[in-house]
């Protein structure tokens, strides 16, 4: 049980990290580039899980749009992406398949299921092409720095620790 609530405290602080971060994000075309969600969709990946890394991207993008620092392509967009990096973490354990899961689930996944979402909820004319671009350099940054972060910290050791002793 102590375990739980641990990890609950790390997805409420991802969380906030992820809304407090919101203002800084890249504008390419339609969409608002925010590589913080994907750092964050893979930090969430590799410690929490597939359930909380989506809840995360869930939560982030909900959050985002109700304060007026996200568009609806928020969830198509970290919703897949979370998912299948979660995924291929728990398969492979390696933080390299892990952003390559944000960034396939993101730039190629999310951004075929955000061309209807843009067209019929937003008002957007666009190709599906005209996300999978965006997309895929947002999250490929992301997944990047997550990268970055685990293997030049102590963080990989960490996680590699919990997840032997589980």
């Amino acid at each position: 049980m102590r375990y739980e609530v641990r990890k609950l405290a790390l997805a409420g602080v991802l969380i906030a990290l992820g809304v407090v971060l919101s203002p800084y994000h890249i504008p390419i075309g339609v969409t608002k580039c925010f590589p913080w969600q994907h750092l964050i969709n893979v930090i969430s990946a590799i410690i929490l899980g597939p359930a909380y890394a989506v809840l995360n991207a869930v939560i982030i993008s909900t959050l985002r749009n109700i304060f007026g620092m996200g568009t609806l392509l928020a969830f198509p967009g970290s919703i897949f992406g979370a998912l299948l990096a979660a995924l291929m973490f728990k398969r492979f354990a390696n933080t390299y398949l892990a952003a390559l899961g944000e960034v396939v689930g993101t730039g190629i996944i999310g951004a075929i299921i955000a061309c209807p979402v843009g067209i019929l909820l937003m008002g957007k004319q666009a190709a599906i092409f005209g996300f999978v671009i965006p997309f895929i350099i947002s999250s490929f940054m992301g997944a990047l720095i997550a990268v970055l972060l685990f293997e030049f910290t102590s963080l990989k050791k960490i996680v590699m620790k919990k997840r032997v002793s589980m």
